[in-house]
């Protein structure tokens, strides 16, 4: 029995509103000292309005959703949204070399690091590529001294799309000591936010962080998909106001 819950149905696309799908995955391992701690993944797909797909944070791939994928239109984009979401890129990209793999800040470094295989194209900018901007907005969330996360919006759905910067588990799916842990970390459901370890390297600089929040906050989302735990599908402002209180 698995120690962290899934989302099911495993590897098949959701719709979230329109030309914007999520994926649920399975279970993930992050090593930390001494072993490692389960997570529940989750990747999001945008159709461009030239037809080509966006895709965040690859999740592992299989021949069933692939082939749905293949259905929306090509894949163009294999995006690295921060240094711990880059794991089933290099998969993606042998599936689909045309697309571009962009790496996110330290993504590089931390793939060696893990020896795992990585093929990246080009490097995420403070500004969006051309190539989504007609439909995607995105910012680097500053402040971190370990792990700057680019964030993004789905300008025509108001969605907002985040890796790390919240967490929000549900302790129902959670096994015991999971649960324990989410509480310790602070990213229990319906209180998630960024984990207590990430929100320490903060220290000394939120108001760098605190400028970023405004920036994304004036984006005025409507709904933020998470790739760990349950999304906010209503209330945006509201949820985001309250993650992000440590800030205060």
């Amino acid at each position: 029995m698995p120690t962290t819950g899934l989302y099911t149905p495993l590897n098949v696309l959701k719709p979230v509103a329109p030309e914007i799908w999520i994926v649920d995955g399975p279970i993930e391992r992050m090593a930390v000292a001494g072993g490692s701690m389960p997570f529940s993944t989750r990747m999001t797909l945008v159709r461009l309005p030239d037809g080509a797909l966006w895709c965040h944070s690859p999740i592992a791939p299989d021949a069933a959703l692939l082939a749905a994928i293949d259905a929306l239109g090509p894949v163009a984009h294999l995006v690295s949204p921060n240094l711990l979401h880059y794991a089933h890129i290099a998969a993606w990209k042998k599936h689909y070399p045309q697309a571009l793999a962009w790496a996110s800040p330290g993504v590089r470094e931390r793939a060696a690091s893990q020896h795992i295989e990585t093929a990246f194209d080009a490097d995420l900018d403070e500004s969006p590529s051309p190539a989504w901007s007609a439909a995607i907005d995105q910012l680097c969330f500053r402040g971190s001294r370990v792990m700057p996360e680019f964030v993004f919006l789905h300008r025509p759905s108001a969605t907002l799309i985040l890796a790390d910067l919240i967490e929000n588990f549900e302790a129902e799916k959670l096994s015991r000591t999971m649960r324990w842990m989410a509480r310790l970390g602070g990213v229990l459901h319906p209180d998630g936010k960024a984990p207590l370890d990430m929100r320490l390297t903060y220290v000394g600089r939120k108001r760098q962080a605190r400028a970023s929040l405004a920036r994304m906050l004036a984006w005025q989302p409507r709904r933020v998909i998470l790739a760990h735990g349950r999304c906010y599908l209503s209330d945006a402002q509201a949820e985001l106001a309250r993650a992000f209180r440590w800030l205060d």
